[in-house]
């Protein structure tokens, strides 16, 4: 008798102390981040590295380790700078080239969705296209450049094209990886939920395989952006206007390394600006969903 009441009470106590764990999680408080710690942790240190890499990059021009026209100074690169926004050029160079690349990411996207899910639930077709698709995510963007222009002409329909072979791959091997990641039991609870078919794909797979799917749309847009500079530096028409691809192939024919310099540093840019304004959200949403990342 006297066991028994010792199991009852160890037993409350348990459930006592599960409850109070939950509670505490329950409790956590979701407060706004202070701007001054924003600006401390996530502005102040890139905006040293900058700094630093501009002192650096400045002490080597005052040491004279090579020639000025190998090694132009942050004086003459802001010049450029200054002359391309005087001449109402600069926003032109960033548009062409982003708007491009935007819109054959989308693209890339459409195509490379339902592929990536065909691939990753058929076998059949996993077996035919599997080793294909992951030979064209190895296959430098820059080899499909020539038979681009010679299929499709100097024009943006050759421009899409090379960024759908670079970015296609990518997007559909991470979403392939990603459907391969989730728990064979998590789908068989939904397959008895009723989850089937389309609507199985929709509320189960995309969901459960969203971060191998987010890394390969990352790796993607990397490819759509090097594959619109390779497009971009070879193959240079009046009708293809001038892109940040075509601006670095200008200052390398007109040995202008201050040019050089500006499209390089424009291109990473572009590349910084879209992983933070689109990626870097996307992946705070998908941990934060999943429980993996809470503000305190």
């Amino acid at each position: 008798m006297a066991s028994t009441e010792t199991a009852a009470k160890d037993n409350a106590q348990d459930l006592a102390g599960l409850e109070a764990g939950l509670d505490a999680l329950d409790a956590v408080r979701v407060s706004r981040t202070p701007v001054r710690e924003v600006l401390v942790r996530k502005v102040l240190p890139p905006v040293v590295a900058v700094v630093l890499v501009l002192a650096v990059w400045q002490i080597l021009i005052w040491a004279k380790v090579t020639d000025d026209y190998k090694l132009p100074s942050p004086s003459l690169v802001w010049g450029e700078v200054t002359d391309a926004w005087a001449q109402g050029t600069l926003l032109g160079f960033i548009w062409t080239s982003v708007s491009r690349g935007l819109l054959g990411f989308l693209l890339a996207l459409v195509i490379g969705t339902p592929l990536g899910l065909l691939v990753s639930r058929v076998k059949l077709v996993r077996a035919a296209i599997g080793p294909v698709l992951s030979g064209l995510q190895s296959l430098p963007s820059v080899a499909w450049v020539p038979p681009a222009v010679i299929w499709l002409g100097l024009n943006d329909r050759m421009m899409f094209a090379v960024i759908l072979l670079g970015a296609v791959p990518s997007i559909a091997n991470g979403l392939v990886s990603g459907v391969d990641q989730i728990p064979p039991l998590h789908l068989r609870a939904g397959r008895t939920l009723g989850a089937t078919g389309l609507r199985g794909t929709w509320h189960i797979v995309l969901p459960a395989a969203l971060p191998g799917y987010l890394a390969g749309l990352k790796q993607g847009w990397a490819f759509s952006w090097r594959s619109l500079m390779a497009a971009e530096i070879i193959a240079s028409s009046p009708d293809l206007g001038v892109g940040l691809g075509q601006l670095l192939e200008q200052g390398r024919e007109t040995s202008s390394m201050s040019m050089v310099f500006l499209a390089i540093i424009l291109i990473l840019t572009v590349g910084i600006a879209i992983d933070l304004l689109i990626f870097s959200p996307l992946e705070r949403w998908v941990l934060r969903s999943r429980g993996l990342l809470v503000k305190n």
